[in-house]
């Protein structure tokens, strides 16, 4: 595979700047659901675009904004604070208008001279991201101005190599997006089964009917002012569980133990914080991002874990909690934060010890799959990971691959 290397100031990728006038939304002009969906640093990730939260500006606001506005196959790049990360605006991505804040900018390919799929996976590779950390300016708040930018260096094969060697990277990609899509279809169904059986009291009864519309025995649950399963009881969440802090992991060595954060997997270790099942609860950031783990794994200090005082009820907790939202419970001004003493004082309807275990049975099924799901997912994104450089750089040659 032949290529040359040419700065980005001298391709005719066109770099788009946010709107930054007068017409800038304030933060009062933002609303969680709207006509443009307006992006921010946490909707671009080291892994594409992340939409848990979303702010959207009304059509009027959009029609006064001159500039920043994505077209399809547009690669977004964060230039401020978290620099370098990549997002492609490509065909799956199901909202139809967008705009990237003052905080990145958008990478607009000519196709006569890139393939958009190719500068996209060009980014998230070494060849640029060592570049970018190498010319960003600033530390407390690192920035990539565009003038800067202009000058990294990217390689340019032939049109037909840089389809295959985009093929091969994106099917993986998409293998990936597929696992995960299935994962939050396994997730809704346990969360509907959850619902079903502790919301609506229609677990099945002896004779395998739902049970309050087959007339279980039901009784008045004063805490509730409501009606409760027979043998059920109203209690605290730490009559379930004990909450623990996280721990810091800077010191830890590389290995096999993933490190939760609030936001997910950070990195890999060689030590485990906790072996047993648990619920992980974000103490610092992104409150409502509860996390479920089977697992040894290490959580930072930033996240709460938790040990169960029962058995089998490690995915009841989880299931309850992800009905809750807790970050409407936030106690933080400038960085929402969560307590003990708010996650112990939540109420919770407890169910008997045999509800509780065939619960577990039932949902477990759903949950190996999403566990299976997930080791393949990290499998797929190491070769993916390890493919990358080695086709960006010709040491795997695509010229005589058929795609």
């Amino acid at each position: 595979m032949s290529f040359e290397n040419i700065s980005l100031g001298k391709t005719s990728i066109e770099i788009i700047d946010g709107d930054r006038g007068k017409n800038y939304p304030k933060q009062n002009e933002f609303t969680e659901k709207g006509y443009c969906l307006f992006l921010s640093a946490k909707n671009v990730t080291t892994e594409g675009f992340e939409f848990s939260e979303k702010n959207f500006i009304s059509a009027e606001k959009d029609s006064l904004l001159r500039k920043g506005k994505l077209q399809r196959n547009d690669i977004v790049l964060t230039t401020r604070g978290t620099v370098g990360n990549v997002a492609y605006y490509h065909n799956r991505v199901y909202y139809n208008n967008i705009r990237i804040n003052s905080g990145m900018v958008i990478l607009r390919v000519n196709k006569n001279e890139f393939f958009p799929d190719f500068v996209y996976w060009l980014f998230r590779s070494s060849l640029i991201q060592n570049q970018i950390k190498s010319i960003k300016t600033g530390s407390a708040q690192p920035q990539l101005p565009i003038m800067i930018m202009k000058n990294l260096t990217l390689i340019k094969p032939e049109l037909d190599s840089q389809q295959k060697i985009a093929s091969i990277l994106s099917s993986l990609d998409d293998k990936i997006e597929l696992n995960n899509r299935m994962n939050k279809v396994l997730e809704q169904m346990a969360q509907a089964i959850f619902k079903h059986w502790f919301v609506d009291f229609e677990f099945p009864n002896e004779d395998g009917d739902p049970y309050k519309s087959s007339g279980g025995e039901m009784e008045w649950c004063e805490e509730l002012g409501k009606e409760i399963p027979k043998g059920w009881k109203f209690g605290l969440l730490s009559d379930l569980l004990i909450v623990r802090y996280g721990r810091d992991h800077k010191k830890l060595a590389s290995g096999s133990i993933p490190v939760y954060g609030s936001g997910g997997i950070m990195r890999f270790v060689d030590k485990a914080l906790y072996s047993s099942e648990s619920v992980l609860i974000p103490r610092k950031g992104t409150l409502n991002n509860v996390i479920y783990v089977s697992d040894p794994f290490w959580s930072v200090d930033t996240m709460f874990f938790t040990e169960m005082k029962l058995p089998h009820i490690a995915k009841f907790i989880y299931l309850f909690l992800k009905e809750k939202d807790l970050a409407s419970m936030n106690v933080g001004s400038a960085v929402p934060s969560m307590t003990t003493d708010i996650l112990n004082n939540l109420g919770i309807v407890i169910p008997s010890n045999n509800i509780l275990f065939k619960f577990d049975e039932l949902v477990s099924l759903l949950f190996k799959q999403i566990s299976m799901k997930q080791k393949e997912n990290s499998v797929l994104s190491n070769i993916r990971d390890t493919l990358l450089p080695k086709l960006m750089s010709g040491e795997i040659d695509v010229s005589e691959i058929e795609l």
